[in-house]
This record gives C-alpha cells, sequence and structure tokens, in this order.
C-alpha cells in the first residue's frame, strides 16, 4: 500500500495508510462538496496483500480511540489512525456477508458508545440495530434502455404514484412483503393505472415504523424491512423495464435520536446542532458543517449512482431554509447553501436527475438556477387551498371562491408539482373520500372532480397509494391497503377515472406542453361564485382543451362557457355512465358561437351535470 506522509502538530509526523486518490477524496469531504463518500467511508470487501477481507474506515475526528466489535470475534479490534484529522481504518481478513458489527467510540468526553457504522450498506432489522456486512457490486442491470433515454424535459407527463412499501401490500399473514415480491403485484398494478412513475417515502434504515422513515439511523442502509440492497436495486430495475421511472423521499434535514445512532457520535455534536431537538423530537443536521454537507450529498448520490433513482425528493425544505423551520427565526444560511451545493453537485454529476422540494415557505427562487436550484416544489398551498374548498358544504363555497382561482395568480414564479399526498389521509385528516361533503353519490362524484382538477391544473401531479380506490378510512402504516374497496363498483370507478386521466395525459402530448408557459392557461370562467362553475383553457401550439369544473350539486343546462372560436369534441366527463355517472358517452361535436359570459367573445353552450369535470378538445 503507497503511504503518505502527513504532518501531525508540528514536531512529529504520522505514516497514513490512505492512498493519495484517497487523501484528496477526504479532503473534498472536508470542503462538503464530496458526492462519493461511500467509496471512501464504510466496511468494504477489498484483497490487501493477497488477502481477501474487510477495509473498515469511519471518520470521527474527535474520538480518543475506535475498535471495530462484531460477531465475528469475542474481543475488540482496534482501529489505527489513517489521517491525523480523524480518519480510522482497519482490515480484518476472512470476514462474510452479512456479519454484523458496530464501531467502539471512546469519545472526547470520555463516555465509550457503541455505534452503527453511518456508511453501512445494510443493517439489522429493529429493534436490533447493527450494522451488516454486505457487497454492493456485483448486481447484473437490464435497464438500459431506460436510463439512456431518460430526460428532465420539464414538457413530459409526469404523474407520481407515492407508496409506502411496508403497507401498500403484505402476505396474508401480516408480513411485509420484500422489495422483489412487491415488484410482482405494484408493477403490473402502476401500468395498469397509467402513471408515470413511482415515490418510495424514505427507505433509508430508520428504527420506528411510526416515522414512515423520515426520521433515519442510516442513510446509506437500505431499510432491511423489505430485504436486502440488490433486491432493492432489482425492484428499480424491474420498474424501468416496465417504463417506470422511480422517485426517491430522502430526508436530509434530521435523524434519530436512538443511542447507537449519529448522535453525539465521537463525544460532540458531529453531525447535529448541539441545541435540542427538531419539532419532531429528533435531531437536527448541522447544514452548515462541510462533511456533514458531504455525508448527506454522497448518500443521495449513491442511490442515485448505485441504486439508479431517477429523481429524489427532499422532505422538509423549509426546515433547512429557516432555523426549525420558523421563518421568523431567521434564514439558515448554512442550509440554503448546503441545498444549492446538493442541486449543483448532483445535477453537475446526473444532468438527467430531476429534484423535487418539499417545501411550505413563500422562500423565492426555490426552481430557479440562481436561486436553490430544484427542478420541483411540491405546491402546498396549492394543496391546502384545494382540499379546504373541497370539504366545504356546496351552500358555502360561492363565498371561498378564491381558495381555487388563488393558485393561478402565483402558479408560475415556481415549477410547482401539484400533490395530494400521505400527509393529508392520516393522523384524524381523514381519507379524500370522507373529506367530501354530501350524500354518499355526492362524495364519490366530488372526488372525481378533485382528481379531474389536479390533473387539468397546470403542472406535475402526484396522488398518495390507495386514494384511486377512495377508502372511508385514513391511511395506516401498520397494514396494508383496504384493497377489498375495489371490489365495488362506486369505489372501483374513481379508479377506472383516474386511469382514464392518465391515459388522456400520455395520449394528449399538446395538454402538458404547456405546464410551466404563463401563457398556456387562461381562465374562461373566473368570476362566477353564485354557480361555484370554473372554467379555463389549456393551450400549447396549435393544441387547444377546455375544462369545465361544476362545484355544486345543481345541474345546468344549456350553460354558456367561453372558449377559443372553432368546433370541441369532449374527451372527458366525470358522470359518464361508465365512471358511476348518469352521462352517455355519444356526443357529437360542438360549436362555438359569438358571446359568453365574462367577456370573452365567443363561446360553448354545454349541459353541465351537478358536480361534473368535463374536458373538452378544440378540433377545428
Amino acid at each position: 500500500m503507497h503511504k503518505i506522509i502527513v504532518p501531525v502538530g508540528s514536531d512529529f509526523l504520522y505514516t497514513s495508510g490512505m492512498l493519495q486518490n484517497e487523501v484528496e477524496q477526504f479532503e473534498r469531504y472536508l470542503a462538503g462538496v464530496e458526492t462519493e463518500a461511500y467509496r471512501l467511508f464504510g466496511a468494504h470487501f477489498v484483497k490487501q496483500d493477497g488477502v481477501d477481507g474487510v477495509l473498515f474506515r469511519l471518520y470521527a475526528p474527535n474520538a480518543k480511540s475506535v475498535d471495530v466489535v462484531g460477531s465475528f470475534d469475542v474481543y475488540p479490534r482496534p482501529m489505527t489512525r489513517a489521517d491525523w484529522r480523524g480518519v480510522f481504518e482497519l482490515f480484518i481478513p476472512g470476514l462474510c456477508q452479512y456479519d454484523s458489527y458496530k464501531y467502539r467510540i471512546e469519545g472526547c468526553d470520555g463516555i465509550t458508545r457503541f455505534k452503527a457504522d453511518p456508511f453501512a450498506f445494510f443493517s439489522d432489522l429493529r429493534p436490533a440495530s447493527d450494522s451488516r456486512l454486505f457487497d454492493l457490486n456485483g448486481f447484473a442491470w437490464h435497464d438500459d434502455d431506460y436510463v439512456n433515454h431518460r430526460t428532465r424535459r420539464f414538457d413530459e407527463p409526469m404523474s407520481i404514484y407515492e407508496v409506502y412499501l411496508p403497507s401498500w401490500q403484505r402476505h396474508g399473514s401480516g408480513r411485509i412483503l420484500s422489495y422483489e415480491e412487491v415488484a410482482d403485484q405494484l408493477i403490473p398494478y402502476v401500468q395498469g393505472l397509467g402513471f408515470t412513475h413511482v415515490e418510495f417515502m424514505p427507505i433509508c434504515q430508520y428504527p420506528f415504523d411510526g416515522s414512515w422513515g423520515y426520521q433515519a439511523t442510516g442513510f446509506y442502509s437500505a431499510d432491511s424491512r423489505q430485504g436486502n440492497p440488490k433486491q432493492l436495486m432489482s425492484l428499480v430495475d424491474r420498474l424501468h423495464q416496465a417504463g417506470i421511472g422511480v422517485i426517491l423521499d430522502f430526508a436530509p434535514t434530521h435523524f434519530a435520536t436512538d443511542d447507537y445512532g449519529l448522535a453525539r457520535f465521537d463525544g460532540t455534536p458531529m453531525y447535529e446542532y448541539g441545541d435540542g431537538l427538531s419539532p419532531w423530537g429528533s435531531y437536527l443536521f448541522d447544514l452548515g458543517k462541510d462533511p456533514v454537507r458531504s455525508f448527506l450529498i454522497s448518500a443521495i448520490n449513491m442511490y442515485i449512482s448505485l441504486f439508479h433513482f431517477d429523481g429524489i425528493r427532499i422532505d422538509a425544505v423549509s426546515n433547512a431554509i429557516f432555523y426549525e423551520g420558523n421563518k421568523m427565526k431567521g434564514t439558515n444560511d448554512g442550509g440554503v447553501e448546503f441545498l444549492k451545493r446538493m442541486n449543483g453537485l448532483l445535477h453537475a454529476a446526473h444532468p438527467n436527475l430531476f429534484t423535487i422540494a418539499e417545501d411550505s415557505s413563500d422562500y423565492p427562487g426555490v426552481t430557479h438556477r440562481d436561486g436553490l436550484g430544484f427542478d420541483y416544489k411540491w405546491d402546498l398551498g396549492w394543496m391546502n387551498d384545494t382540499l379546504r374548498y373541497y370539504s366545504r358544504d356546496p351552500i358555502y363555497k360561492k363565498y371561498h371562491h378564491n381558495e381555487i382561482t388563488f393558485s393561478m395568480a402565483y402558479y408560475f414564479s415556481e415549477r410547482f408539482l401539484m400533490p395530494l399526498s400521505h400527509d393529508e389521509v392520516v393522523h384524524l385528516k381523514h381519507s379524500l373520500l370522507s373529506k367530501m361533503p354530501g350524500s354518499y353519490e355526492d362524495k364519490f362524484a366530488l372526488l372525481k372532480n378533485l382528481l379531474f382538477y389536479q390533473f387539468a391544473h397546470p403542472g406535475k401531479r402526484l396522488l398518495f397509494m390507495g386514494s384511486e380506490i377512495a377508502p372511508f378510512e385514513e391511511w395506516d402504516e401498520t397494514k396494508e391497503l383496504p384493497w377489498q374497496y375495489g371490489n365495488f363498483p362506486a369505489h372501483d370507478s374513481v379508479r377506472a377515472f383516474l386511469a382514464e386521466l392518465n391515459k388522456i395525459e400520455q395520449n394528449e402530448p399538446g395538454l402538458r406542453r404547456g405546464d410551466y408557459d404563463p401563457n398556456g392557461t387562461e381562465w374562461m370562467m373566473v368570476d362566477n361564485a353564485d354557480d361555484s362553475v370554473f372554467a379555463f383553457v389549456r393551450r400549447n401550439g396549435n393544441d387547444t382543451y377546455l375544462a369545465v369544473l361544476n362545484m355544486t350539486p345543481v345541474d345546468h343546462w344549456d350553460y354558456k362557457v367561453g372558449a377559443p372560436a372553432g368546433q370541441y369534441l369532449k374527451i372527458i366527463d366525470s358522470s359518464f355512465e361508465r365512471f358511476g355517472g348518469h352521462e352517455p358517452e355519444n356526443h357529437p361535436v360542438l360549436y362555438t358561437t359569438p358571446g359568453a359570459p365574462e367577456g370573452h367573445p365567443d363561446g360553448l353552450t354545454i349541459h353541465l351535470p351537478g358536480f361534473a369535470a368535463v374536458l373538452y378538445k378544440k378540433v377545428g
């Protein structure tokens, strides 16, 4: 092994075991710009002096000493310093895949702690907490065609199915399915619904089921509830072969407080702020520290590079921008710099990668190149206003008309994505169906109306798993989805309607090519609060579409709405008979006539059933 002589203090030298390129990589890690720290740190199967074994390497700058303790030995194995700035390493021959281990760290505070490896690729299934040896090399990928042709074009369709893997579907015994078992069921199901992408809620190793993965202990360790890392690779590989993109939800703002995790790792708050807990009762990452930035950016990059994820959704961005997510506490300059650096480094390494911000703040330029650099931002304002409006009794909707119209006033300031996510169907918030007012039939009609509105509104969209079968109860992470609802026509009509919306998005490219063009959307009926009817045009080039939504149960006959002059054909109507309504599908071509409400020169005269949502296409 090539030796590097580095100074320690002023009066003696220390001989390092790190190679020159590794020293340079460590320098980048300390500078906060390293994207492949998983190649430098962790436990790697290597050959040293002709002997097979595992090289353990750890960064713990303030530790007095570090030992490796594992299932392979009854005695601790002392690690040696490979760099005076806090890198410890040890080569142990003859170890095997799945051997368990931890680090015994004597901190600078004199306390000895047993810690899981921050860079472990695999971990024990909770409640056990050991790290396990695992070789990520050697997986045979079959997704070259998808990976080589994926793009980051914003005019392409994007309809995302959000999935919490442990509770999407389970074995009859209640056992959580493996990544490969999930693939057998999930892939044909997502294909049948017409979604372009799935988004997995966090799969970094986490101890508490109720955190849904948002409070992790192992940021490089794919969650062992569903199997090992290569089984996760297989799931992504098969999704790609089926033409489905894969997004990973990642939480870089905080981590779990479990003793074996990152907290006071070397006797100091090495990863976290030293001043208390986050609003979730977890530790907040100190995003102003350069090694912490490298640690998190490298973890994200590992899932992109080694697991082939197509996109990353960053959770709780507002908590990185502002201290504890509170604007009144001031901007967290370290967090802002982390987000900019993360997006810059990841996009430079992966030009077709897209990053998504889950951000509830009004911080400007989240999706701007000279801002934070994300590709998309969840429009949480749209989600909250929309669900509040839809949950109102139709009698009172006319007094809250602006809850629907407001989004168009700011929409083109960012590249927004409209979510109907897990956050809105848990913890006494009710399911989407149960949020809807009125009778049994009204609830289903309104839910289809809501899904149409999300579809017709400019921008990309996301729907949480199970919403397509319209359950009455909210999501419970301890159980699989209540699939029995799919056996009832009213519930199945929602799934059929959603599948048709996704099909239209795929087959009508003009509908999405103007998603982020301010000239691509125009209100045709925006002020009719008394009727609670909305209409707007989506256009791109020669393609023009008219969306009309009736938010009350009142049927409107011979109803006039503005529309660019021409001929129109009805594409879809939420009240079609095949979606549980009463409208036949033998509609003729409609012709505009002069004069329309709200000052439009031309318009269509239509029949608009109660709670109906209708899409017309200009055909001449």
